[in-house]
């Protein structure tokens, strides 16, 4: 069982950030992450979500990684790496990278974790030095022996590149050591890192590639069809996501060994873990994988409650995960969650479309949930509110002033914040923009587009002692300080 030494989430009232580690100044896990540990423990903002921290592909979103057990190279921080004192000196960031001159005791925790995540490191690293001799293509494209792993052709890439991959799987160690050096300091002022799982994975990744029969593929490795969600708030025509979907039935018949280490992965790296798209474990939208869009696809039970005893095994019974459960939710979906006693999600954003029973609107709001002013993938709180006609903005402000006694002379994204921490939800998470002021410069993804997403980053200085002051004034009068 993997330990975390926080209680489950949502169990009390508290507040967080909502900042991806790729949305820093300097992504990566340095000083301006360091800093953030700074200003979370002035503000008494006690939790800090991530997102998740995988290898991207030219995209940058980290939900479509290259490995869903990997770090992200380009987050070792070289400034750190260059005064690692574990090295010999005068050896180039560079050099240290591959692990040249690593002392012995370097030398041997490398070992260890090697030994410890054999079970993903070695596929992955195979997959990026091959990915790298292919000029980047995906491996569907890559010669038959090397596609479909053949002996042969696999032991002609160790004998050639050998090297390159130790060098893969040392780089990871340094990604790991430096992220749980910043985890120990999180700990040390008692903040929370809050994680991301994506249920789906890349089709494009070392995931897919090493374990082809845990996906429904066709015998090259193709898939029939692909993940994504139907029209909803977010687009008309839905979103077709292009992932492989997972084979249930085989997953099952070995104890769904791979989530399990795919979960104990997750909580060695952090106390709580959101699982994206919760719903796909009740019930998923499979695409056929010619259709343009999402409109053709349709609902496939998948392995509900059983998926959930098997991560228990890994957890534990008071499971640290919080269910994202926003999109088409049925009784179904809910009945999932609430038997295993998670917390779910709810979005001010979604609340003000007129309708009184909006699960969204505060007067609904459980205490054992997370409420949002917006996610990643919202517009800013004050992007949104310029979206507005004015008679939508008139709703807005006097529902939360009937609901709440928020001024309606409060600017946005002053009101919503307020209104996510007067939440009766135990948890309110406040993204960063939001915190910032910030308008539609700072969204981060709008789902459904290729472009322009995953590139806005922090401005240098802009979580500073002042603002950390105010945010720990508002946190005190709603009873949310740790």
């Amino acid at each position: 069982m993997t330990a975390t030494p926080f209680e489950p989430p949502a169990t009390r009232r508290r507040a967080g950030l909502l900042l991806p580690i790729g949305s820093l100044a300097t992504p990566g896990f340095g000083d301006d992450a360091r800093e953030v540990l700074r200003f979370l423990a002035e503000s008494g903002l006690s939790v800090w979500q991530v997102l998740p921290l995988g290898p991207t592909h030219p995209d940058n979103s980290p939900y479509q990684c290259l490995s869903s057990f990997a770090l992200e190279p380009a987050y070792l921080d070289e400034a750190d790496l260059a005064t690692d004192p574990g090295f010999a000196p005068g050896v180039s960031v560079e050099a240290r990278r591959r692990g040249e001159g690593a002392g012995e005791a370097l030398r041997s925790g490398f070992e260890r974790f090697r030994e410890r995540e054999s079970h993903w490191l070695e596929d992955y690293a195979h997959f990026m030095v091959i990915r790298g001799e292919q000029d980047g293509r995906c491996w569907l494209e890559w010669p038959d022996g090397l596609r479909d792993r053949e002996p042969e052709a696999m032991r002609v890439i160790e004998q050639a590149h050998g090297d390159r991959i130790e060098a893969v799987a040392f780089e990871q160690f340094l990604l790991e050591r430096q992220w749980q050096a910043l985890r120990k300091q999180a700990r040390e002022r008692a903040l929370c890192l809050f994680g991301d799982l994506p249920i789906f994975v890349a089709g494009d990744s070392a995931d897919v590639w090493a374990n082809r029969s845990l996906f429904q593929l066709d015998a090259s490795g193709r898939p029939s069809v692909v993940a994504g969600v139907p029209p909803d708030y977010f687009s008309a025509t839905g979103q077709r996501w292009g992932n492989p979907l997972f084979d249930y039935s085989r997953m099952a018949a070995d104890g769904f060994s791979w989530w399990k280490q795919r979960l104990a992965r997750h909580l060695a790296l952090y106390d709580w873990v959101r699982i994206d798209h919760f719903r796909g474990i009740a019930g998923y939208w499979a695409i056929p994988v010619e259709a343009p869009d999402a409109t053709q696809g349709r609902w496939v039970t998948g392995p509900g409650a059983s998926l959930l005893e098997a991560l228990e095994s890994v957890a534990g019974d008071r499971l640290p995960l919080v269910a994202e459960d926003l999109g088409v939710i049925t009784d179904e979906v809910i009945e999932l969650r609430d038997r295993f006693g998670l917390p779910g999600m709810v979005v001010l954003q979604f609340a003000f479309d007129g309708n009184e029973g909006n699960p969204h609107l505060p007067v609904h709001h459980r205490e054992r949930s997370v409420v949002y002013t917006g996610t990643h993938d919202n517009d800013t709180s004050l992007g949104w509110w310029l979206s507005l006609d004015e008679a939508s903005r008139a709703r807005v402000r006097r529902w939360l002033e009937s609901m709440q006694g928020i001024d309606p002379g409060l600017p946005m994204p002053e009101a919503l914040i307020e209104s996510a921490l007067g939440s009766p939800a135990n948890l309110a998470m406040l993204p960063v923009g939001d915190v910032l002021g910030l308008g539609s410069e700072a969204r981060i993804n709008v789902p459904g587009t290729r472009e322009g997403n995953w590139c806005w980053r922090v401005p240098t200085g802009a979580l500073d002692d002042r603002l950390a002051q105010r945010l720990r004034e508002r946190l005190a009068r709603h009873d949310r300080l740790p």
